[in-house]
């Protein structure tokens, strides 16, 4: 902000080739290599890992400031941070106890809309004000405003977070601010443009159709929060139609018509979540139903639990996962499920992972950002050649079909990315790309000297 003040947005785990080339989150890069002079608050945009994930190094570095995000993020923070410090620092839990308090005592929450004064002092007046990204429940872009008085300058800079995708599921899409004069933004599609939702969710009943008929598992790697969530509305979404199709059409249905729908019995689809940090953001999600968009909300007073239905089955022990692994691997049991962790680095999936890729009457389904170098990434990449991928140095033969839907990620695409500049009432006129790999933040900066140049408007645009 200016020589004596600043402000942290974010504080997180790198992912991917950037850490490791087995795209292990953060290996090596976690001890905070910055200077903390003049910090005045940390900014956390949403809590995923990627964004928080360093924050207990950050406290452990001598970090005295506020934590400051949106109210559903201070509800989930807690919760991510726990795990953080579980895997980073301790399992004990006299000492998680004692860092959730330290955690719960920095938090500020912050409600959309309103500003909050930051600084106030005879040189510089600092405030900032979240609004909604639409990229996870508590997901926010940050307006930060400065007005320095010895010279009378004032400066908007607004920083995107991740953006969210237009009519993604649950939340509302997020909308541009009025003006920024520096912006920073995310590029993570910043090279690409998504299915839309009508064709995404016919694919995926595509894909479960598949998996139906070969009386096999859908496994889909995701992240605990935001992807999991949605795509439990849209599974919700899809059963429930399907369903009322059966009904309707079931005094139709005679001779081999009505043994195929049998075996395609919708109704009773397994719909698996095998990941107990997932089921703590679900019911955060289930609680703050007030921040839902219109649609979900309608679900809602129809008598839809678009997050608790009935096919859904959550798997918390480790001893009931390795249970359910066996089970579905050794059985022709039709199924979904959804397990951590979404880059196939670690977690539950794994499990699963090594458990099926080997049996062709498998699915694998992913549904969003593949960081390179890791696992998910080569599972994409070696698959439909019948390749292979390494677990703790033993390969796997890939024979389970493998099957890439774009546009269920949670990230907006290079027009979402471009609209929330162009949508501006004052365009900046300086762009920082940060936040993707090095071909997706060329592309969005090259298209976005494109549009400037076309309406006469000048742009300086920095890729750190």
């Amino acid at each position: 902000m200016d020589d004596e003040h600043a402000l942290l947005i974010d504080c997180g785990l790198f992912q991917g080739a950037e850490t490791s080339p087995e795209g292990r989150a953060g290996a090596g890069k976690l001890a905070i290599d910055f200077s903390l002079d003049g910090i005045k608050a940390l900014v956390a945009t949403h809590v995923h890992i990627d964004h928080v994930g360093r924050i207990p190094y950050l406290l452990a570095a001598g970090f005295k400031g506020p934590i400051l995000c949106s109210e559903p993020s201070a509800k989930l923070l807690p919760i991510v941070l726990e795990d953080a410090f579980k895997l980073g620092f301790s399992r004990d839990q006299r000492q998680v106890q004692r860092y959730l308090k330290l955690i719960e005592q920095r938090i500020v929450a912050l409600p959309y809309k309103q500003w909050f004064t930051l600084v106030d002092s005879k040189q510089l007046k600092a405030s900032i004000r979240l609004q909604r990204a639409g990229h996870i429940l508590g997901s926010a872009y940050v307006e930060v405003d400065l007005h320095y008085l010895t010279t009378g300058e004032k400066k908007r800079i607004v920083f995107s977070g991740d953006l969210g995708a237009p009519h993604a599921p649950i939340l509302p899409a997020p909308k541009a601010p009025h003006k920024a004069d520096v912006l920073v933004i995310e590029s993570t599609y910043g090279d690409r443009l998504h299915e839309d939702r009508r064709t995404r969710r016919k694919r995926l009943e595509m894909v479960l159709e598949h998996a139906l008929s070969n009386n096999g598992t859908v496994l889909i790697p995701a992240f605990s929060i935001g992807r999991t969530q949605e795509l439990l509305y849209e599974l919700e979404d899809i059963i429930h139609r399907r369903s009322l199709k059966a009904v309707a059409s079931q005094s139709q249905a005679t001779g081999l018509a009505r043994a195929k729908r049998a075996s395609l019995d919708w109704s009773n689809l397994p719909i698996i979540l095998d990941s107990p940090l997932a089921s703590r953001f679900t019911q955060v999600y289930r609680e703050l139903d007030h921040f839902w968009d219109a649609e979900a909300k309608a679900r809602l007073k129809e008598g839809r639990n678009p997050l608790t239905f009935r096919n859904l089955l959550t798997v918390d022990s480790h001893k009931a996962h390795l249970a359910m692994v066996n089970r579905l691997a050794q059985t022709a049991q039709p199924a979904i499920v959804i397990a951590g962790n979404g880059m196939c680095s670690s977690g539950r999936i794994v499990n699963y992972l090594k458990a099926m890729l080997g049996d062709e009457r498998h699915d694998v389904l992913f549904v969003g950002y593949q960081a390179e170098g890791s696992p998910r990434r080569q599972i994409q990449r070696f698959g439909p050649r019948n390749g292979y991928v390494e677990f703790d140095g033993q390969r796997y033969d890939i024979r389970a079909q493998v099957h890439t839907i774009g546009g269920y990620s949670a990230h907006a695409d290079q027009t979402g990315l471009v609209s929330f500049v162009t949508r501006m009432t004052h365009w900046p006129s300086e762009v920082r790309v940060v936040h993707g790999e090095s071909q997706a933040k060329q592309q969005l900066a090259t298209v976005l000297q494109q549009r400037y140049a076309a309406t006469d408007k000048t742009l300086k645009i920095v890729i750190p």
